[in-house]
């Protein structure tokens, strides 16, 4: 039986979109899952909304590691991508580094990548191909949300949002729920308030 297509959509600066990207992968290996990593950004997403100085700053900020996503997309494939993410997601979030072109070519040379990619986070081309693949997202959800978003064929959610990412067999299950959610035409949104920091571990 071939393995179930999973798409997910992520900006690298989300900790919440990197928490629930490594729990995809937890799943990826206790069930058979293929997953397509695709970008959308926050920063177009929020682009006409009032926002405090810290996120406008952040937002402002993240444009370089949406457009250097789309371009190893492109130029190299899902296998980059996933590589070039893991690589921004271990710098931004659990090393705590401040987005910037030194972090960009860390990331990089950390995935394996060639160093003059590093010229396509500057290049404004490369926001109609990350602004399709963020538009893709929220045709299939709304506008009324951010990332991660998760497509299961034609039937996407945001989210799951979770802190921290469960592991092996837990990983599993929690996949097999959210995918029995995805599968019901009528079932829209399971949500809680949040009291917690995002957790890495």
């Amino acid at each position: 039986m071939a393995a179930q297509k999973v798409d997910m959509w992520f900006d690298p600066i989300c900790p919440f979109a990197w928490i629930t990207s490594r729990w995809l992968l937890e799943a990826s290996h206790v069930r058979d899952i293929d997953v397509t990593w695709n970008v959308m950004s926050l920063a177009y997403l929020n682009k006409d909304r009032e926002m405090d100085a810290a996120h406008t700053e952040s937002f402002a900020k993240s444009w370089g590691a949406v457009r250097l996503v789309a371009a190893v997309k492109e130029k190299h494939g899902n296998a980059s991508v996933l590589a070039l993410y893991n690589a921004l997601g271990d710098r931004i979030h659990h090393k705590k580094e401040k987005m910037s072109d030194e972090l960009l070519a860390g990331a990089l040379a950390d995935a394996g990548l060639p160093a003059e990619l590093i010229a396509d986070a500057a290049d404004e081309s490369w926001n109609e191909p990350m602004i399709s693949s963020h538009e893709r997202a929220v045709a299939m959800v709304g506008n009324d949300v951010g990332t991660p978003v998760i497509a299961v064929g034609e039937a996407a959610f945001f989210g799951p949002v979770i802190s921290p990412a469960p592991k092996g067999e837990d990983a599993g299950k929690l996949w097999d729920g959210f995918a029995l959610c995805v599968a019901v035409p009528g079932f829209y949104e399971l949500k809680r308030a949040r009291n917690g920091k995002p957790d890495f571990s």
